[in-house]
């Protein structure tokens, strides 16, 4: 019944531009787009046309010229959703934007729901579900890597992956119920051995895959990056130096920043999403303490710290309490003001802190590239550039991975027990299944609902 009727959507983004776009799809693309088309071809009809053609022309209400148009035909299954598809790219403005939208409407389509054009893809087999998902973290790619992750996983090489993983699975499920149902033809003597030798690379394979999620993540979100110090060391100077404007206030007086400034930028490809604090210190000024108090609770959310010392100024409690906070997180400590008279060397700032010390100066500009080093070490350990690599960006897939590979770790315990062959079935059934909810092919209509209602309406 969803599939019988004829959707559009304004597909570009609202606002003033060179051009917008109007997608139509359903059986009645065409009809309903020549009730309002006119080209200047005598007899002309949309209806008529062959797939992949641009069409000049107008946009008319009744006598009323509305806009200069070019219309893109696309015949099923030849198109995004797989429908009869037809592009209306008029004049950007907002307002004849709509305009043409509502006579799309007025003349027979209805207003596609959030995704429901991408739905329509994956329900046209076109696209599974791993794809789909994979169009709206494209839309939403922050940076060079998370755009590179997408765009593999929209070409298959993730559905590809899951596939492979169930097609082993399956073949030895269909073996051992095969030599239960049929010991005359089927002899499972030393199959277990055998299974064994191919359970434990596919379960090495869903672990590097489970593993990658934490990358994953950070490639596509960003990482949280906390700049933490005790007043007056230098945060908000590295802030504005990593953000590359004067986003914080900078000054010789202790205790400027009283408040958290979040701000987001791009380095080696990947996002950070940079928090400058209030110094951590003891204080009895109320307003100086809400500061205090909130830039303790962001180190919680952290992905990664950068702690810094100030080398023209000795250790006091505040660093101690500083490095008490931050005990067993990902840090990296950062001794600032080495183009002042140092009170403090890095060998002491080392022995202080425990860990490697990198020297920097944030006024003048030192350092920071050893830092932007360091921290594309830390995160990415160079996986991400790898042709065959691809990470788990979605918490649903590492979900489904993890359920995978416990029920494949189940099978390889019975096995090891020495548990009859007929009851690894059960567990290898699970895995498949658990697997199949990446692509689509276990996945319940609610769920599938929530992942379409999450893009914009024109996708």
């Amino acid at each position: 019944m969803l599939r019988n009727e004829t959707i559009a959507a304004i597909a570009t983004a609202m606002t003033n531009a060179g051009i917008s776009v109007i997608r139509v799809s359903g059986p009645d693309a065409f009809a309903v787009t020549d009730r309002i088309f006119r080209s200047p071809k005598k007899d002309f009809r949309l209806s008529d046309q062959k797939g992949y053609t641009a069409h000049y022309g107008h946009i008319v209400d009744g006598d009323e010229f509305v806009d200069e148009v070019l219309v893109l035909v696309m015949r099923a299954p030849h198109s995004y959703t797989t429908e009869d598809t037809a592009e209306i790219s008029c004049h950007g403005g907002m307002l004849v934007t709509r305009r043409i939208l509502e006579l799309v409407l007025k003349h027979g389509a209805r207003l596609a729901e959030p995704g429901e054009f991408t739905k329509r893809a994956f329900l046209g087999g076109r696209i599974d579900i791993a794809e789909a998902e994979a169009v709206m973290d494209l839309i939403e790619s922050k940076n060079d890597l998370a755009l590179k992750n997408s765009v593999r996983q929209l070409s298959g090489e993730l559905s590809k992956k899951v596939k492979k993983w169930r097609d082993t699975i399956i073949f030895n499920t269909a073996f051992l119920e095969s030599a239960i149902d049929d010991p005359e033809h089927y002899s499972l003597d030393g199959y277990r051995d055998k299974l064994k030798s191919t359970l434990i690379p596919l379960d090495q394979e869903l672990k590097r895959a489970e593993d990658s999620f934490s990358e994953g993540r950070v490639i596509r979100d960003g990482i949280n990056t906390v700049i933490l110090g005790k007043p007056n060391v230098g945060k908000s100077s590295l802030m504005n130096v990593l953000v590359g404007s004067d986003r914080a206030i900078v000054t010789d007086i202790a205790g400027t920043t009283r408040d958290t400034l979040e701000e987001q930028i791009r380095l080696r490809g990947i996002s950070l999403n940079i928090i400058d604090t209030a110094g951590i210190h003891n204080t009895d000024n109320p307003v100086e303490q809400i500061g205090v108090d909130r830039a303790r609770r962001v180190v919680d959310e952290a992905d990664l710290i950068l702690y810094i010392l100030d080398a023209s100024r000795p250790f006091d409690e505040n660093d101690r309490e500083i490095l008490n906070l931050i005990r067993g997180r990902r840090a990296i400590v950062l001794l600032n003001k080495t183009d002042l008279p140092a009170v403090i060397s890095p060998a002491e700032a080392e022995q202080f802190s425990g860990q490697e010390v990198l020297p920097i100066s944030a006024r003048e500009q030192q350092g920071i590239h050893a830092l932007e080093n360091q921290i594309e070490t830390m995160f990415l350990n160079g996986a991400v550039g790898e042709d065959d690599e691809i990470l788990l960006t979605n918490v649903r897939h590492r979900e489904a991975v993890a359920e995978a590979r416990n029920s494949i770790e189940m099978v390889l315990q019975s096995i090891r027990d020495g548990v009859p062959e007929d009851f690894y079935t059960i567990d290898l059934m699970n895995a498949y299944e658990s697997l199949g909810r990446i692509i689509g092919e276990s996945l319940g209509d609610d769920l599938a609902d929530e992942i379409f209602s999450r893009f914009c309406m024109g996708k």
